[in-house]
């Protein structure tokens, strides 16, 4: 196995991590408390006057954080009494001990940093009276679920007619299919509210005509590999480590379905973030809302759909999990020390498929790999189950790619790594 590379705390000095820590974080905090500021009146309307003193302590908590990290001063202890503040706290002390000073936002590892940041916004609705459920990237997401709504609907109208030529008998191309719902899933993640500060970044062309303009960006494709391990394992249940809500769960609801319809898994389970992180990414209020969103459309598919998923929520074959381990900052190769009961979980699915950029970083640890090493040595012994990467590049780490891979894309794109127009779909079995 290969030796261990330095932590990604190194990227600080290159200008894309810099970026991300000085410009974009201060960015979506500030749009944190504009959010807030506009919601005082509803949120007066609805829980009266604590209510609005509620929202001056998250302004407040949240504007103080802000401070914080433009002066990058230390980071501090939680004050909250959530379930993980132990955890968080005593992981404080550790990387304190381990850097011979207390960590800051401009000295410690990005992936720490950027996590410590949505967990600092958490402990402020934390401290609320009775918003203490309030979603303040809650706005954002309903929008860019409500833009995609287009995309949407096609991609559930040809999951009908699949499913109903499938329910008929009907020969279909199950391999084809299947690549092709994980080409959409894939690229459903470049709509990803926390690269883009929180702006407006919604699905609005067809997503089935995505998946031939551009399967040329797939860096890495292993879903011929993927393949082969669904059939010759025969169906068991699916994991979806989900990511962003809005456009990018709607595909994934559409995967899960077409796995149940055309019998490659028996269930899949989902696995959603316990509050709001990274923007956009998925909590059980969004998965529902995502489906009272089906039932405000007047169509076949979404009536069909509706029913079915609702079906599926109540009979087992869908289930929706969290875990406190997703939204702590550790990678996934401490999974088994840290959280041995999801880890043990995971070990029960026949298909680990994990969304998006943050869960890749978790992946691969974010240590600054050299780009050709394999993704199997890059996970540094995680695998409770066989597992596939679907991920869009939006941070400068990848590994897997062929010798000279780099030179070629880079000629190409200057920003390849970190503008989400490339991607991988990246297979690891180490069982």
């Amino acid at each position: 196995m290969e030796s261990v590379p330095q932590a990604l705390s190194a990227r600080k000095k290159n200008s894309f991590a810099y970026k991300t820590i000085k410009e974009r974080l201060p960015v979506i905090l500030a749009k944190v408390a504009d959010s807030v500021f506009r919601a005082k009146t509803v949120i007066k309307e609805n829980h009266g006057e604590q209510g609005q003193e509620d929202l001056k302590t998250i302004a407040g908590c949240v504007s103080k954080m802000r401070n914080e990290l433009m002066t990058s001063k230390p980071l501090i202890p939680l004050e909250d009494n959530r379930s993980d503040t132990k955890v968080w706290n005593d992981y404080l002390e550790e990387v304190a001990e381990r850097e011979e000073e207390p960590p800051s936002w401009f000295t410690s590892s990005w992936l720490y940093v950027e996590t410590y940041m949505y967990r600092r916004i958490q402990e402020a609705v934390e401290k609320c009276a009775v918003l203490k459920q309030y979603d303040v990237f809650q706005e954002q997401k309903e929008k860019a679920l409500s833009d995609s709504h287009e995309a949407v609907m096609i991609l559930l109208k040809y999951l009908l007619t699949l499913v109903q030529e499938i329910e008929e008998g009907k020969k279909i191309d199950t391999q084809l299919l299947f690549k092709e719902f994980m080409q959409v899933c894939l690229w459903g993640n470049k709509c990803d509210l926390s690269i883009s500060a929180g702006l407006e970044n919604s699905q609005k062309s067809c997503p089935l005509d995505q998946v031939n303009t551009l399967r040329p960006y797939i860096l890495i494709d292993d879903l011929d590999t993927v393949w082969n391990k669904i059939v010759s394992s025969g169906p068991g249940r699916v994991d979806i480590i989900l990511d962003n809500a809005g456009f990018e769960v709607a595909t994934d609801l559409c995967l899960a379905e077409f796995l149940l319809t055309s019998k490659l898994a028996t269930s899949v389970n989902f696995h959603a973030k316990a509050f709001s992180w990274f923007v956009s990414d998925v909590t059980p209020v969004d998965f529902e809302n995502t489906l009272q969103r089906l039932m405000m459309c007047n169509s076949m598919a979404t009536d069909f759909f509706l029913k079915r998923w609702k079906g599926r929520l109540e009979d087992g074959t869908w289930k929706l999990q969290v875990h406190d381990f997703w939204t702590t900052p550790f990678p996934y190769c401490e999974m088994k020390s840290r959280s041995p009961d999801l880890y043990e979980e995971l070990s029960k699915s026949k298909l680990l498929i994990f969304k998006g950029d943050l869960n890749y970083r978790k992946l691969l640890s974010d240590l600054d790999w050299p780009t050709t090493t394999p993704f199997e040595t890059s996970l540094q012994g995680f695998g409770p189950s066989p597992l596939v990467s679907l991920r869009a590049l939006k941070a400068d780490l990848v590994t897997g790619l062929q010798e000279g891979q780099v030179e070629k894309v880079a000629a190409q794109d200057a920003n390849w790594m970190v503008d989400g127009s490339w991607a991988v779909i990246s297979f690891a079995d180490k069982q």
